[in-house]
């Protein structure tokens, strides 16, 4: 007898439904074959689902088992397929007789009939919905996190026994609650440090809340111990908060590469990765045998920290080109290509030179020119161009160290550009693709960023003198806007202009 049972797939941080269908038919007893593209973890389900169905009081079928995962042109991993299988066995043995059409079925079974996590949930929840579904079952473990999906009946399934008295009608499973949580904009994580607690630096403070009000990225560049890093993790607390539809988005991710912290269904705070600058390819940008999203999309609608950036492989450094462009990465594999989200703020950190100290007034550099010529040259020109703020972070002298007087706290820092970038929301409300300012177009450029007369002028001249390119032309313009937007102007001043400028790296240090 033939039974078919509907399932998902994960391909990158899209669900595809997958139907599983399962034939018991005469032939030879004991003879089992999978087919449907599996890996090792599908063609090893026999025998759990074997083990779980007898544990659970239910007998496996002594004659011949197929079952195809349709498409069977499309590749399966994992073990989520473990329960629809289980579920198509006991509907084609009819020990089971249920009307599963309008549902989908996910979960890995464990050999006494539990239901164990998958990753991936938040998109196969909103494939099901996508596609029409109207019922979703999964592990227990993971029915909050589905049920952020609306329009959904979600159950959780503690295991087989109590899934097959749901389908038989005997017991009901209780249904998973609609969770919707909005994320809190107002308790940032206390791993982030307060902006109030940074002593001196305020040229660089300044220049971490423009590019937060506009999301562009910046290049500090100092002497070991001026404080760069602290001011790196003390921006996740000026950012806005996560709208809802952003909050999914980030989770969607983090649930397919399976770090959903385990106390929560939802990412509520913006992204804060800080790669260590030993890591792999494969581990910055995404990739492996079945690819997995790697730092610079868990760090989508966040911030990656790049500490120590000359000593970050070449490979990786230039890999990161793209992604700055296109906000996405596509990894590409013989079987096909996947596309994973990669909107982030890229905010890194430098020393002058190997021993730290070049150009440092108080330290006497022991590098020679060369060797400072050597380690400049670790990061290319092209990587440079997508920086939008370069910013030098000298070393703090005693006074403002020893001052017991605050600075400005995070969240009247955090209160300004909210401000700014309820402006851009305002002004791009018609452009889905345009989140802020550093996502503008050309064509968005000559929209919103005109120059008055003066402006034009000083950036003919800024142009000539700097050698800046036409990348670095269209990044000055979306910097003056967000200076602009800080401001609460509606054009773009000769002075917002001047001091997008100045941000500017010379060439010549």
């Amino acid at each position: 007898m033939l039974a078919t049972v509907h399932s998902c797939a994960v391909i990158g941080v899209q669900g595809i439904p997958v139907q599983v269908e399962v034939d018991v038919s005469p032939g030879q007893a004991g003879v089992v074959t999978i087919v449907g593209l599996p890996d090792a973890a599908i063609r090893e389900a026999k025998e759990r689902v074997r083990a779980a169905l007898l544990n659970s009081g239910f007998h496996f079928t002594r004659q011949r088992l197929t079952i195809n995962l349709a498409p069977a042109d499309l590749r399966k991993e994992g073990p989520a397929y473990d329960l629809p299988m289980a579920v198509g066995l006991l509907l084609a043995t009819r020990q089971v007789t249920a009307s599963v059409d309008d549902a989908i079925f996910v979960g890995e079974l464990s050999l006494d009939g539990g239901v164990r996590h998958v990753s991936g949930i938040l998109p196969i929840a909103a494939a099901a919905r996508t596609a029409g579904f109207r019922r979703l079952f999964v592990p227990a473990c993971d029915a909050l996190e589905a049920a952020l999906v609306p329009d959904l009946e979600v159950y959780g399934v503690p295991n087989l026994s109590a899934l097959a008295d749901h389908l038989n009608g005997l017991v009901s499973l209780p249904r998973q609650e609609p969770v919707i949580v909005n994320p809190d904009g107002n308790s940032p994580s206390a791993t982030f440090v307060d902006f109030c607690h940074i002593k001196g630096q305020e040229h660089v403070k300044r220049a971490l809340e423009v590019a937060a009000a506009g999301g562009h990225n910046v290049l500090m560049s100092g002497p070991p111990g001026a404080g760069k890093t602290m001011m790196a993790r003390a921006v996740p607390g000026i950012l806005p908060p996560l709208t809802l539809e952003e909050a999914l988005e980030v989770t969607a991710i983090y649930s397919v590469a399976d770090a959903l912290p385990g106390d929560a269904p939802l990412i509520q705070h913006r992204p804060f990765r800080a790669p260590h600058h030993t890591i792999s390819h494969a581990g910055l940008v995404g990739g492996g045998r079945w690819p997995r999203p790697g730092e610079i999309s868990l760090a989508h609608r966040g911030v990656l920290f790049l500490d120590e950036l000359p000593e970050f492989g070449a490979r990786n450094l230039e890999a990161l080109r793209q992604p700055l462009e296109d906000r996405v990465v596509t990894i590409s594999r013989a079987q096909g290509s996947l596309t994973f989200p990669a909107n982030f703020m890229l905010i890194a950190a430098m020393n002058p030179c190997p021993c730290g100290y070049w150009g440092d007034p108080t330290h006497e550099c022991t590098c020679s020119p060369a060797a400072v010529a050597r380690y400049q040259k670790r990061i290319s020109g092209p990587l440079l161009d997508r920086f939008d703020i370069y910013v030098e972070v000298p070393r703090v002298e005693y006074e403002k160290l020893a001052d017991d007087r605050l600075g400005e706290p995070s969240h009247i820092v955090r209160a300004r550009v909210e401000a700014a970038r309820r402006r851009q929301q305002a002004r791009f409300e018609h452009l889905p693709h345009v989140n802020c300012n550093a996502d503008m177009g050309p064509a968005e450029i000559r929209l919103y960023c005109r120059l008055t007369p003066e402006g034009q002028a000083l950036m003919r001249t800024a142009v000539r003198q700097l050698n800046l390119s036409a990348r670095a032309y269209h990044r000055v313009l979306k910097l003056a806007r967000t200076i602009a937007d800080l401001a609460g102007s509606e054009h773009i001043e000769t002075h917002h202009l001047a001091e997008a400028l100045q941000y500017r790296r010379r060439y010549d240090q």
